[in-house]
C-alpha cells in the first residue's frame, strides 16, 4: 500500500487503526510498519496511528504507545471521538495530532441545535489545544454546509466520496501475513 501511496501525491497520508490492547510493546510491534515505510521511502510523518476510544482502555498503556509512536516520527489520532470511554480525560493527559469527531455527533447537525452547540465548543477546545479535526460521516449537503460554516476544514463521509483506494494500485505491505501479524501494527 505504501508503494502506491508514494505516487498518490505529496499530501497523501496513511492512517493505520490499531487496538491498544493488542500492542504489547510499541517498538517491537511497529517494526513491520517501519520496514515497509523505509523500503518504499514513505515519510513517517505522513503515517497516522489512530485508535478508537470505543473500548475500555488501560490509559497508562495507551499513553506509552502514543508517546512512543510520536517519538518515532508518526502522527497520532483519536478516532470516533465523543462515542466512547476516553474522551476529555485522555485529552487532558495526551494531545494527539488529530481528532476524528464521531459521526453520531455529525448526523443531522443541520437540524439539531444541541449537536451544533456541542460541536462548536468541541472545535474551539481542540483548536485551543492545537489539535486538527476531521468530522466523520457527512452524508448530506446540509451537513456539509453547516460544518463548512463552522470552520471545519477536514471532512469525510459518503457525501464527499465512498471509501476507495483510488490511485493506490499496489497491493498491501510486502510479505505481511495478516494471521501472523494481527497483534502488531
Amino acid at each position: 500500500m505504501a508503494a502506491g501511496l508514494k505516487f498518490a501525491g505529496e499530501g497523501t497520508s496513511l492512517s493505520i487503526n490499531f487496538l491498544p490492547n493488542a500492542v504489547y510493546e510499541p517498538r517491537a510491534c511497529i517494526r513491520l510498519t517501519l520496514a515497509a515505510a523505509m523500503k518504499y521511502d514513505f515519510p513517517l510523518k505522513r503515517i497516522i496511528f489512530e485508535f478508537t476510544e470505543s473500548e475500555k482502555l488501560d490509559t497508562g498503556h495507551l499513553l506509552n504507545i502514543l508517546r512512543s509512536y510520536r517519538a518515532m516520527g508518526f502522527q497520532t489520532a483519536i478516532d470516533d471521538f465523543g462515542s466512547g470511554y476516553a474522551g476529555l480525560g485522555l485529552l487532558a493527559k495526551f494531545q494527539p495530532d488529530l481528532v476524528k469527531i464521531d459521526m453520531d455527533l455529525i448526523r443531522d447537525i443541520d437540524t439539531d441545535g444541541v449537536k451544533r452547540r456541542i460541536l462548536s465548543h468541541t472545535l474551539n477546545m481542540l483548536k485551543d489545544l492545537g489539535i486538527r479535526v476531521i468530522c466523520e460521516g457527512i452524508e448530506t449537503v446540509a451537513e456539509f454546509e453547516v460544518l463548512r460554516d463552522m470552520g471545519v476544514e477536514l471532512m469525510q463521509g459518503y457525501f464527499l466520496g465512498r471509501p476507495s483506494l483510488g490511485a493506490v494500485t499496489a497491493p498491501v505491505w510486502p510479505h505481511a501475513r495478516p494471521a501472523e501479524n494481527r497483534s502488531c501494527a
